[in-house]
C-alpha cells in the first residue's frame, strides 16, 4: 500500500510538471531587455527636446519597434557618439540607434540589421554668408570639420588618400570644440551635414548655416548590433518591415525630418 501510495505520488508530480511546462506562461522566457545606445546632440535624430525628453526620428523609431515587439523590450542608454562602438563591442550596450551607416571597419566587427530605415543625404555644409565653397573640391586647402568616429569621416579619409592630403580633417568635440561653434568662430571653413540637422540649427540658434552643392554621401541607415544577435536583427527587421508598410516611418520622417527620408533622394 505504502509502495503504491508513493508511485501515486509520482506521478502526479510528473503530470504537474510537464502540465506546467507546457503552459504558453512558463514556456515563455521572459521578456528580454534590450539596451539602445543613442546620443543627445544629433539634431532630429537624437536629442533633449524643451521639455527634458529623449527624442526625434531614430528615438520614436524604436519606440515604434517597441510596440510590435512584446518579447522584447527597449532601454535608451544616451552617450557621447564616440562611446557608442565601444560599448556595443564591450556588451554594455545591445544595439545602436544613431543614424548609423555601414562601411568595412565597422561590418567586421558588428551586425547590421537587413531594412533600412533612413536615408542620410549629407552635403557641403558652411556659413550662411559665404559664397566661395560650393563642392568638396572647394574645400581643397581648407579645414572640415567631422565626428571623429562617423562615415563623414571615413569618406573624407578616403578622399584625402586619393587627392595627396588636400583636406585637413578635425574633428567634432563638445561645447568650444562642436561643429557649428567651430564654423561660426571660423576655425574650420566646412563640415558635412543634413538638410534637416542644418534646418533644426538654424531654427535654434543665431548663427546660420547652408548647405550648398550636390550630395556628397547618401547613405542608408540601419541599426547595429553583435554579431552574435542574430535573432534579434531579424526580429527588428520584421518590425521595420510593418512599419514601412502602415506608414508609420514615412509619417515620423515628415515629422521629424521634414520629408521623407525613408525613400532614398536622387
Amino acid at each position: 500500500m505504502k509502495k503504491l501510495f508513493t508511485t501515486f505520488l509520482l506521478l502526479s508530480l510528473l503530470i504537474l510538471v510537464t502540465s506546467c511546462n507546457s503552459s504558453p506562461s512558463s514556456s515563455n522566457k521572459g521578456v528580454h531587455k534590450i539596451i539602445v545606445g543613442t546620443g543627445t546632440q544629433f539634431p532630429n535624430i537624437c536629442f533633449i527636446d524643451d521639455n527634458g525628453r529623449l527624442t526625434g526620428y531614430d528615438i520614436e523609431v524604436v519606440r515604434a519597434i517597441d510596440k510590435l515587439l512584446p518579447d522584447y523590450e527597449f532601454e535608451f542608454k544616451t552617450m557621447e557618439f564616440s562611446n557608442l562602438l565601444l560599448s556595443l563591442e564591450t556588451n554594455k550596450i545591445d544595439m545602436i540607434a544613431h543614424n548609423m551607416a555601414i562601411n568595412e571597419e565597422r561590418k567586421k566587427k558588428f551586425l547590421f540589421n537587413q531594412e533600412t530605415y533612413n536615408y542620410s543625404p549629407l552635403y557641403v555644409t558652411v556659413d550662411k554668408n559665404r559664397n566661395d565653397i560650393q563642392s568638396l573640391k572647394d574645400l581643397e586647402g581648407k579645414k572640415v570639420i567631422v565626428g571623429a568616429t562617423s562615415n563623414a569621416a571615413v569618406y573624407l579619409n578616403k578622399y584625402n588618400q586619393k587627392h595627396n592630403d588636400k583636406l585637413t580633417i578635425i574633428y567634432a568635440g563638445q561645447g568650444a570644440d562642436d561643429a557649428t561653434t567651430q564654423l561660426k568662430t571660423g576655425r574650420a571653413d566646412a563640415t558635412l551635414a543634413t538638410p534637416f540637422a542644418v534646418d533644426f540649427s538654424n531654427q535654434a540658434l543665431s548663427f546660420q548655416q547652408k548647405v550648398v552643392g550636390d550630395i556628397v554621401i547618401n547613405s542608408k541607415v540601419y541599426f547595429m548590433f553583435n554579431k552574435s544577435d542574430q535573432q534579434l536583427a531579424k526580429e527588428v527587421d520584421k518590425a521595420i518591415a510593418k512599419l514601412k508598410k502602415d506608414g508609420t516611418l514615412t509619417k515620423l520622417s515628415e515629422k521629424w525630418l521634414g520629408e521623407d527620408y525613408t525613400v532614398e533622394e536622387q
